[in-house]
């Protein structure tokens, strides 16, 4: 359900201020959250210990996350979401500012954990409000949102061993880009073994790459100020009003599936990306470069086709994008984990592998924005899914992967996590296209009908129009609400006589209509609410 704050072309210009914002702060996360990687060595050497001893940092994170997604969650019901999100990215910033200069490790997992909660807050958040700004509309904005996430975490290293002067930084070649917004708990086994610890003379310059993100999330944070002195009062009440939007029957059971869903495809990429520079080395035989090379092919198909999502969700359903995605991987992951002995078969495998992980989330959740009503608390259980995913199957994979050495874990672990995915998406479509009790059986029909009007009607070039002319709109609705509501009543008399009884989608129309009236807040709040019928009535006659 939309709030639009503002009116006219002021408010279609904010909300592309609001997404240009998200989009910048997602960039600082992915490069805040893969930064880690490349400069742990520098960060062991600052307070004295062994790469290998200071691994629980990653643990820290991981639960400051979760805290985090579970609060951010909480608080997006009951306070504003742009103030939120800017008090979030100044703790980070702080957080990062922090770093540097720390040398007890204590105070580094706390640091640590801080950057991860505010990290959950904006996981949970950057979703949230780009759901409420654009409505039935977010598709390709939430693809733009982690499209940058994976942009900044391709970025970040790059800038770290600039900073590095590129010298002590060769030894974890793109092992660490995490993916979707969350951490890792393990460091891989390769990067533990691999890296001695640096003498303390590079200290300054990798200063310099935790100073430098650290700034421009301090930017990022004072432009959500901005924001949030833009719009404040009006709003909240219209989003009060829009969160009595239509809930599915099935409410729970779908977000507790779609949990487990992103648990599943957000443990496997992340696992994957992992360890298939291990397994290059180890199963593959390849030399050190070319197994760095593997890895970069399957975070390079990743960050390419989350940019190619964008113009991709503008004119397909979520749906269908979150069915190529699941064959996609289900078909790479039984190549690789039955042809991979075939050198072709594991490039092609990994470079699909990748691309095929890359919508999965962002397209999930505008997937469930179409048959219900995704608020703080809903949209929290899934960044924890999420970031249980990549907590446990990561680790899980490593542990078996010591106990069986001979057997190459990884590749059955794609397996075996996509064809979960494969399973679960079937009875999630089951459950959300269950019909609803009798008497909101109509609307919730028809609500999936407009959802999937709106969003191909904007596919056309026509989507500015189409901007102006709901604003125009929804002035108007906020002024004649009342007597709108009476000459729709009497319309309805009118057209129920002419009609023929034969005519079940007027027939349902009517009683959606009608539905919509008696739930007058709904109308009355002035939300242009998730798809209102009276707006769809009005274009129709």
């Amino acid at each position: 359900g939309g709030w639009r704050c503002g009116r006219g072309a002021d408010g279609a210009a904010l909300r592309w201020c609001i997404t240009g914002v998200l989009c910048a702060s997602f960039l600082g996360l992915g490069m805040s959250i893969a930064v880690l990687g490349p400069t742990f060595p520098n960060l062991a050497a600052n307070v004295r210990k062994n790469v290998s001893d200071i691994y629980y940092i990653f643990v820290g994170r991981s639960l400051g996350y979760l805290g985090g997604s579970v609060l951010g969650g909480v608080l997006f019901d009951c306070m504003n979401a742009s103030l939120l999100l800017a008090l979030s990215m100044f703790a980070t910033t702080a957080g990062l500012y922090g770093i540097p200069w720390c040398k007890e490790s204590l105070l580094l997992t706390v640091l640590m954990s801080v950057i991860g909660g505010s990290m959950g807050i904006l996981d949970t958040g950057g979703n949230v409000l780009a759901l409420n700004t654009w409505g039935s509309e977010a598709g390709p904005h939430l693809q733009a949102l982690h499209f940058s996430f994976a942009a900044g975490a391709f970025a970040a290293p790059i800038l770290a061993k600039m900073a590095l002067g590129g010298s002590e930084s060769e030894e974890l070649p793109g092992a660490e880009k995490t993916n979707q917004s969350v951490l890792k708990s393990v460091p891989t086994a390769s990067a533990a073994s691999t890296t001695p610890a640096l003498k303390g003379h590079d200290d300054e310059e990798f200063l310099w790459s935790y100073i430098i993100i650290g700034t421009y999330i301090l930017f990022i944070s004072i432009f959500f100020f901005v924001l949030y002195s833009k719009c404040s009062s009006a709003r909240d009440k219209s989003k009060a009003s829009a969160q009595k939007g239509v809930r599915a029957k099935y409410h729970w059971p779908l977000a507790g599936l779609l949990f487990v869903f992103f648990l599943f495809y957000v443990g496997a990429e992340v696992t994957y990306g992992s360890y298939v520079f291990t397994y290059a080395i180890v199963f593959a035989e390849m030399k050190e470069n070319e197994a760095a090379a593997l890895n970069s092919v399957f975070w390079g198909a990743f960050a390419i086709c989350r940019g190619v999502a964008i113009f991709g969700a503008a004119f397909l359903y979520p749906g269908t994008m979150i069915l190529m995605s699941l064959l996609s991987s289900a078909a790479s992951s039984l190549a690789l984990a039955f042809f991979a002995h075939y050198r072709a078969s594991l490039w092609v495998g990994t470079a699909v592998y990748g691309a095929s992980m890359a919508t999965v989330f962002p397209s999930g959740i505008s997937w469930i924005e179409q048959y219900t009503v995704v608020e703080g608390k809903s949209a929290s259980l899934f960044v924890v899914g999420a970031a249980l995913g990549e907590m446990c199957i990561p680790a899980t994979v490593g542990y078996l992967q010591g106990r069986f050495h001979h057997i190459p874990v990884v590749m059955y672990a794609a397996f075996v996590t996509s064809a979960m995915t494969v399973l679960l998406f079937p009875i999630m479509y089951k459950l959300a296209n269950a019909p609803q009790d009798n008497d909101l059986k109509g609307v919730s029909d028809s609500e999936t009908q407009a959802a999937l009007l709106s969003n191909s009607r904007l596919s056309e070039d026509e989507e500015d129009e189409e901007d102006e002319e709901d604003v125009r709109e929804w002035n108007d609705a906020d002024f004649e609400v009342i007597e709108m509501n009476d000459k729709l009543k009497n319309s309805l008399m009118d057209t129920s006589h002419k009609i023929p009884e034969d005519s079940p989608a007027e027939a349902s129309l009517q009683r959606h209509l009608d539905d919509v009236l008696n739930d007058s807040p709904v109308v009355a709040g002035g939300s242009p609410g998730r798809q209102n019928g009276n707006v769809d009535w009005e274009k129709s006659e």
